[in-house]
């Protein structure tokens, strides 16, 4: 059958085809891609090319279709599998494989690696390793939205998981953030600080006290009018936002939030800045842990550590890039169970006819996740300007989108789906 999809074939060199599939093995699966949202690991594989190491050095020659947060539907299942999948079924995918058969190793994946196989197209063919590690993963919820986002949230409560505390005496680490513990998220309501804020107040394993910064006063008010005070009180979670930028508003008095002045037990970095990294270290309590979150671009970037605390407080580091098939699926299980909502990171909207323009100026486009539906034909949009556009089909979804306090939402992805004109 044919497909419509983004292909690269080179450093920049990303086109809209049509080609057509080859019928599925026994071993394949063949489905229809609804959502994928667009992260910043595709752009970075669209400017290296072949240089990239999860691309296939051929790529001029055998193109691979990006995109890796993706959603959508089972079509047809190779004999294999049919004990396990069904047509209709849907499914978001798990793209770290850590498979030694795919087309560049153990670093192959969904998006970056295979032909026949990514998130920016209309139809797809799953390739056995995917089930064989079992990165297929089936999806209750109500939206494919929530499928696609269940991968950049994996990596949120991945970074929640990958924490650790010790115990003096002992050389066992207690995994996670310390439960009725202090936290800090720092520079955290950008849309993946947003995702960490909505799962420490719903996960099973939270903090007593939640402090979340930034500089931008605007920002805060809008994460706090998401997720209030009210909302995590009623969690058991105390939160706390706090302008940095404002005068006495630095380490000292972040330090004073937290029980005797003590410090934070963890504290999450969102911005690779020096100075934030820094004000991390300076505001962890004894045995306290930072978890450096945001990847920097900048092959050298450091920061001054204390390592006074490290010797006589037991503070500590960690750095994580990515979430694991565990915690893709315990964001899965929490979407459907509605405690998660990943709204809160989609800022753009746009067709599969957005992609190309939009992967290749990502850094230069502000706000959060780019959503792209595969089946519809649509300049990628800002949400909150939808309602200016000089379009009713714009507006109609601007009045779903404003009724939803300016987030994306299953009401706006069933009437853009209905309503959007096909690519």
């Amino acid at each position: 059958m044919k497909t419509k999809a983004v292909r690269l074939y080179g450093e920049k060199d990303l086109r809209l085809e049509e080609f057509e599939l080859p019928p599925i093995k026994e071993s394949e699966i063949l489905a229809k891609i609804i959502s994928d949202s667009i992260c910043m690991s595709s752009y970075k594989a669209a400017s290296q090319g072949a240089k990239h190491k999860r691309i296939p050095k051929n790529v001029a020659e055998a193109p691979i279709i990006i995109g890796h947060e993706f959603c959508g539907e089972i079509v047809e299942v190779g004999a294999k599998w049919a004990h396990q999948f069904k047509a209709g079924q849907k499914f978001s995918i798990q793209p770290a494989l850590v498979d030694e058969t795919g087309p560049v190793g153990v670093l192959s994946a969904p998006g970056y690696s295979y032909p026949y196989i990514g998130g920016d197209a209309q139809h797809i063919i799953i390739p056995e390793e995917v089930m064989r590690n079992n990165c297929l993963l089936p999806f209750e919820g109500e939206a494919f939205y929530h499928g696609s986002l269940a991968e950049p949230m994996s990596c949120i409560v991945g970074g929640y998981h990958a924490n650790y505390h010790t115990t003096p005496g002992s050389y066992v680490h207690s995994m996670g953030i310390k439960k009725g513990g202090s936290t800090a998220i720092l520079a955290g309501v950008g849309p993946m600080g947003l995702g960490a804020i909505d799962y420490a107040i719903h996960c099973d394993r939270k903090p007593a006290l939640l402090v979340v910064t930034d500089i931008d006063t605007a920002r805060l008010d809008r994460a706090a009018s998401i997720f209030t005070v009210e909302e995590a009180k009623k969690n058991g979670v105390k939160l706390i936002y706090v302008n940095t930028a404002e005068e006495g508003k630095g380490v000292d008095y972040l330090k004073s939030l937290t029980p005797k002045g003590a410090g934070f037990d963890d504290v999450f970095v969102y911005a690779p800045v020096r100075p934030v990294v820094e004000q991390a270290d300076k505001i962890l309590g004894f045995d306290g842990c930072l978890n450096f979150f945001a990847g920097p671009t900048d092959s050298e970037f450091s920061a001054n550590f204390n390592f006074y605390n490290v010797h006589y407080a037991a503070t500590h580091i960690v750095g994580t890039s990515g979430g694991n098939t565990d915690d893709m699926l315990e964001s899965l299980k929490m979407m459907e169970a509605g405690l998660l909502n990943p709204s809160t990171m989609i800022t753009h909207v746009g067709g599969l006819d957005a992609v190309i323009e939009a992967t290749l100026n990502l850094p230069k486009i502000p706000g959060g996740k780019k959503l792209i539906y595969t089946g519809i034909s649509m300049p990628l949009t800002a949400l909150a300007e939808l309602s200016d556009k000089n379009c009713p089909f714009c507006k109609a979804l601007g009045k779903i989108v404003e009724k939803h306090n300016g987030l994306w939402s299953p009401e706006a992805e069933t009437y853009l789906l209905a309503n959007a004109p096909a690519i």
